[in-house]
């Protein structure tokens, strides 16, 4: 199911294998197997590509046919206790750049707080 909709997705931003694999610093061979079903990927590239495609990584993996859970179709592993999900926003009507920029702070704002947590766990450690 991955590799389907992988090539489903990809084509659908009207992307080569060749231009995704550019765009996000992989080979186009990798590209190719995933789509062929010969290769898995590990989940730091799964988590990639889903935020790559602003997609959720179980409609990746074929656990839904939403590509962005709603509070109402959320999977069981998605349900964290007291977990909200703040970053679900409709991105029609937005060109490109803007869906780019949106995009492009969301990674911002996690690598931000991987850095704040690992400090933390760091201080915790000391």
């Amino acid at each position: 199911m991955f590799g389907k909709r992988l090539a489903e997705i990809r084509k659908k931003k009207e992307l080569s294998q060749y231009e995704l694999a550019d765009r996000l610093g992989f080979s186009r061979g990798q590209i190719a197997n995933y789509e062929q079903g010969k290769r898995e990927p590990d989940y730091e590239t799964l988590q990639k590509l889903a935020d790559f495609f602003n997609v959720s990584t179980d409609y990746l993996l074929g656990r839904t046919d939403e590509p962005i859970p709603t509070k109402e179709n959320k999977t069981p592993s998605d349900q964290k206790e007291g977990a909200e999900n703040f970053f679900y926003f409709d991105l029609e009507g937005l060109n490109e750049e803007e869906k780019d920029l949106l995009h492009a702070s969301y990674n911002a704002m996690r690598e931000r707080a991987r850095k704040r947590a690992a400090a933390k766990k760091k201080d915790e450690e000391k």
